[in-house]
């Protein structure tokens, strides 16, 4: 017996967004406060994540925060032509005195200095526990990546703007959320308003699997998720929400996926990089979904 439809449309619903609203609020005014020994360097703050994306579920708690600042970059110059890249050189020079561990330090002592001790830096963001009106909430200090298409002078150049930020093992992590962002919203817009709705679907799916035990936490993030139907035709959403699951599982389950991107559209969606989906893990998921349409009752 198919999920039923009411099941669906249930599950495709965005709980309400007071919760997540204020914690957000609250914490971009703090780091975007005057007396942060980091103000006027450039800085940005913005959702990323479910949140950030409008493809929040029920289980989701954490409000992910990203504090990018542009006081420096990071960059791919090394891999243009070497005329084009000799020119990059004789522009900006040598490293920048200010880096990605002096500005995570910066963020990591203000967030202690106003929310206490219990601030806890992880591997990746900062964990900000929640308070009064406030969620618990993950602090991503990031700073400026661009990836280099072409660099001939100052004023003539093309790259796509995204963020990155260093693993404790000193690996770089390179993303754009703001252009996953930006593709999602296209998205929902060109399939009549039903991408995110259908990306709910999918992640209650895949929440109602973890919670009965049938699926391991950690083998579909939504972020992958929501990069899975992105590379799904316009349309194959619309009609009813059974009629799309069923349409775009299909889709994915026959595609050659090692040729799917990212919603970013930068990015690869499978592979072994530290931001692709590994396609063992794709494969579980769909496995799992697979078997809880067939076996629902």
């Amino acid at each position: 017996m198919a999920i039923p439809e009411h099941q669906l449309a249930a599950w495709s619903t965005q709980p309400e967004a007071g919760p997540s609203r204020d914690t957000y609020r609250s914490v971009k005014e703090v780091l975007e406060d005057r007396g942060s020994p980091f103000a006027g360097k450039a800085s940005d703050v913005f959702l990323q994540g479910s949140y950030g994306n409008d493809t929040n579920v029920a289980r989701d708690s954490d409000v992910d925060v990203v504090s990018l600042t542009s006081a420096a970059f990071y960059h791919n110059a090394g891999a243009l032509p070497a005329d084009q890249y000799a020119a990059f050189v004789r522009t900006y020079g040598g490293a920048a005195a200010y880096t990605y561990q002096h500005y995570r330090a910066d963020v990591t002592t203000w967030l202690v200095k106003n929310y206490g001790a219990d601030v806890v830096p992880g591997k990746k963001a900062i964990f900000v526990p929640k308070g009064k009106n406030r969620r618990d909430c993950d602090v991503l200090p990031a700073m400026e990546y661009r990836h280099y298409y072409r660099f001939d002078t100052i004023t003539d150049h093309s790259y796509a703007r995204g963020i990155c930020f260093f693993m404790p093992d000193g690996t770089q992590i390179v993303n754009y959320p703001k252009q996953h962002s930006d593709n999602c919203t296209k998205k929902h817009q060109q399939t009549g308003t039903w991408f995110k709705h259908t990306v709910r679907c999918y992640k209650n799916m895949r929440n109602y699997l973890v919670d009965n035990g049938l699926l391991q936490e950690g083998v579909a993030p939504s972020y992958f998720i929501e990069g899975m139907l992105y590379n799904a035709p316009n349309p194959l959403f619309g009609k009813t929400f059974q009629d799309t699951v069923v349409e775009t599982f299909n889709f994915v389950a026959e595609a050659d996926r090692s040729q799917f991107k990212c919603a970013n559209g930068i990015h690869s969606l499978i592979g072994n990089s530290p931001v692709t989906w590994r396609a063992g893990d794709c494969q579980t998921y769909l496995d799992a979904i697979k078997k809880l349409w067939l076996d629902w009752s």
